[in-house]
């Protein structure tokens, strides 16, 4: 048996990309800035330093979000991990690991103040009127 869950929380480092298959389903692409702490071996204090993580969700549940998913904003997701390769236009090998989003939350950050729902409801992707904070596995 084999798990592959990731659950992440940071911020969006640009607005996320709204697209459409050619058979219509939508695509949200967004890159994810996670902090990680580390010692400095030279002077010896802790500092922060960013993994840029690839997101993508899909589905109306994706579309739906989207446009709260602005530069800046903090969120937290859960999905799974999805290796990938293909061939570049120069014939080089390329691969790429992502996270394929099922769950997505709006937490504070960039426009917190602004009116958009803290919730995803995963059953219809209508903002969750029932959240009181107590959903949050961490």
């Amino acid at each position: 048996m084999s798990i592959n869950r990731v659950v992440l929380t940071g911020n969006l480092t640009k607005d996320a990309e709204l697209k459409q298959t050619s058979g219509g389903m939508a695509i949200v692409k967004m890159r994810l800035a996670v902090n990680d702490r580390r010692k400095n071996a030279q002077t010896g204090q802790w500092e922060d330093t960013p993994n840029y993580i690839d997101v993508t969700m899909f589905g109306s549940r994706g579309e739906a979000v989207s446009r709260f998913l602005g530069k800046g904003k903090q969120i937290a997701v859960e999905g799974k991990l999805r290796w990938r390769e293909w061939e570049s236009p120069n014939g080089e090998k390329r691969s790429a690991l992502e996270v394929v989003a099922d769950d997505i939350e709006l937490l504070g950050g960039r426009d917190a103040g602004a009116a958009a729902p803290r919730a995803v409801s995963p059953a219809s992707a209508e903002p969750a009127d029932d959240f009181d904070g107590e959903d949050i596995p961490f």
